[in-house]
């Protein structure tokens, strides 16, 4: 079945759910009266489309179609999620609910994309209150996984749990709060800094490229990948939390902060800020600037997502929901389908060559789960190690770029595995790579044969590749 969201709002927050949903196989229908909304929500698909996919080893799904509509009921008519980002002024967007609630399907989930308005007051005057909730994103929504998802004492669980379900589907990470407050969560801290920001700049403490120092450079690093609490927890060494509080928490009563109070936001103190922040970014444009964010996020969220932690954790259960299941084993196979993310590349721009063969490698790996040779597998028996490779080079390969491997079984006797690998780029050869593998027990990390079914599944398929003819280039490896 299509799954098809509304997006209500096509600015910076609606054109990120947009891609987000588009990126991850929905059709979208956008409603923004704005001349330009189009332009503006076409130019985030394209940065988006640089950056999401690049965080996975997988391919994400066929994009879904995105069409623009002038009237509610064009766009909503049909949507299971429908999103609003419009401007936050309450009446607003209880006017819009209203017209929405008209038209769309009563089972459908209206999300808010508010920052501070709560449920029950975005309910106020809807003909079903139960069907609006907070869906509070952050930017850019394409990117970052965390919403805050808040309902009111007349939402039903079960629409949470909905919710959760589908947002965890489009590689979200729903933060289900617990009772409704003015900002909820995240956003209360954010305040926080920004006042201590504001006060730090008007006493002369620091410019706004200080601050962002001291967060960029210390606290920030620390907090992207274990958070507020546990990143405290450490400071308490052996001891934990409870001597952190003993040791820091009277602290708290010294006049640190003037979290109460915020500066007057007068035009000789915006000038301020503006002019120091026009300093700090130099000569970057907006787009550029997003286009470095989006490039230094995407790094450091595939480094979480190697080690399993926070954001990373949220990509490597989502990308387990991509993987593509096993294909005819008894026809060359396509085992790897990815773009290339923004760290594969080397100081002339394009793909390092080390990375075409990590890239066979993904394949190699992807083609052995399918064979028996599991996680499970290699942690109580056996597997196969690479003891030679030869690469032929035909291709540049550039960031952004999506690329597939073709693999062919050339061999499967005893011990050995040949594979060989077509690495294409857009339709194009970029590179092909001939692997000779041997099997190896875990246990006594000693060459030995495979088992039985494992050996005749290998052998199968190799005599049914030999079909489709010896592919050109192959034949290097091996010779003593």
């Amino acid at each position: 079945m299509t799954k098809t969201a509304a997006i209500l709002g096509g600015g910076v927050i609606g054109g990120g759910w947009a891609a987000r949903f588009l990126l991850m196989g929905w059709d979208i229908r956008v409603l923004d009266p704005a001349p330009q909304a189009e332009e503006t929500v076409q130019a985030m698909l394209d940065r988006a489309r640089a950056a999401l996919p690049a965080l996975y080893d997988v391919a994400l799904p066929d994009e879904g179609n995105m069409s623009f509509h002038e009237t509610i009921s064009a766009a909503v008519e049909g949507a299971q999620w429908i999103q609003e980002s419009v401007p936050e002024r309450l009446d607003l967007k209880r006017k819009l609910y209203q017209q929405v609630q008209a038209v769309c399907d009563p089972g459908a989930i209206i999300g808010s994309s508010t920052s501070g308005f709560t449920p029950s007051e975005l309910q106020g005057c809807a003909t079903r209150p139960e069907q609006i909730v907070v869906a509070h994103p952050f930017n850019p929504v394409y990117l970052l996984p965390l919403v805050e998802l808040v309902g009111s004492d007349k939402t039903d669980p079960a629409l949470i749990d909905r919710a959760v379900a589908l947002l965890t589907s489009v590689g979200m990470k729903p933060l289900k709060i617990r009772k409704e407050m003015p900002a909820h969560v995240a956003d209360r801290f954010l305040e926080a800094v920004w006042r201590e920001a504001l006060w730090l700049i008007k006493d002369g403490v620091a410019t706004t490229e200080e601050i962002d120092d001291a967060i960029r450079m210390g606290f920030g690093l620390r907090w992207g990948q274990m958070g507020l609490f546990e990143t405290y927890r450490l400071a308490g060494g052996a001891a934990g939390m409870r001597h952190f509080i003993s040791q820091f928490g009277p602290a708290l009563e010294w006049p640190w902060t003037k979290l109460m109070d915020v500066p007057e936001l007068t035009d000789e103190l915006v000038d301020m800020i503006a002019e120091q922040s026009d300093a700090q970014s130099g000569d970057m444009s907006i787009a550029e600037l997003e286009s470095l964010r989006d490039g230094n996020l995407a790094a450091m969220m595939r480094s979480l997502k190697a080690r399993g932690a926070a954001a990373g954790k949220v990509l490597q259960e989502h990308e387990k929901t991509l993987e593509p299941e096993a294909p005819d084993l008894m026809a060359p196979m396509v085992t790897l389908d990815r773009q290339v993310p923004v760290d594969w590349v080397d100081g002339n721009g394009h793909m390092n060559e080390s990375r075409y063969v990590q890239a066979m490698s993904e394949a190699s790996d992807r083609f052995l789960r399918w064979i028996g040779c599991t996680p499970d597998y290699i942690a109580t028996q056996g597997s196969w190690f690479t003891v030679e490779n030869h690469v032929r080079y035909f291709a540049e390969v550039m960031i952004g770029d999506r690329i597939t491997a073709t693999t062919h079984v050339l061999e499967a006797k005893g011990k050995k595995l040949k594979l060989f690998y077509r690495l294409e780029c857009n339709g194009t050869l970029a590179a092909t790579v001939e692997q000779l593998l041997i099997h190896v027990s875990m246990q006594t990390r000693r060459a030995e044969n495979p088992p039985e079914e494992m050996a005749a599944l290998t052998a199968r398929i190799a005599a049914a590749h030999a079909a489709f003819g010896l592919p050109e280039g192959a034949g290097a490896t091996g010779r003593k």
